[in-house]
């Protein structure tokens, strides 16, 4: 990496960072009404209404197809990727009754375990993992 000052925008800066979804205004906005749905989820009774049946209870909120689908399919990071917060869409997890360290693992395309030794050994390297739009360089 250059120790220039970088000419990108903030926002294309955050876009630069490999496999990360910064939760910004925009992507708020985007994601108001699945961050509704998933603080909905604090309440015993709507988890337990959600629960027998998904498609009935996500028609409380003006959510869109794609964010519909990654509810159903649990992809946890197309959630990210259209609007969720993290902290928010962990209900859903504590809902499905899996742990945040599953759904870390799953964001990563790893198991939980495989997740959960790559983090006891220090995570991943930072080479290769700085930038979209810098390669790494050779040694």
């Amino acid at each position: 990496m250059s120790n220039l000052p970088s000419k990108k925008t903030v926002k294309e800066q955050l876009d630069d960072i490999p496999g990360t979804y910064v939760f910004t205004k925009d992507r708020a906005r985007l994601g108001l009404h699945l961050n509704m749905f998933f603080s909905s989820l604090l309440k015993a009774e709507n988890r337990e209404e959600f629960l027998r049946d998904e498609d009935k209870y996500l028609e409380r909120f003006p959510l869109t197809v794609e964010q519909r689908r990654c509810v159903r399919e649990r992809d946890w990071t197309g959630m990210l990727k259209l609007g969720a917060n993290i902290y928010h869409m962990s209900k859903l997890g504590g809902t499905d009754r899996v742990t945040f360290q599953y759904l870390a693992g799953c964001m990563a395309g790893m198991s939980q375990e495989d997740y959960r030794n790559m983090m006891l050994k220090g995570g991943r390297p930072l080479e290769g993992n700085r930038s979209k739009s810098e390669q790494p360089r050779e040694k």
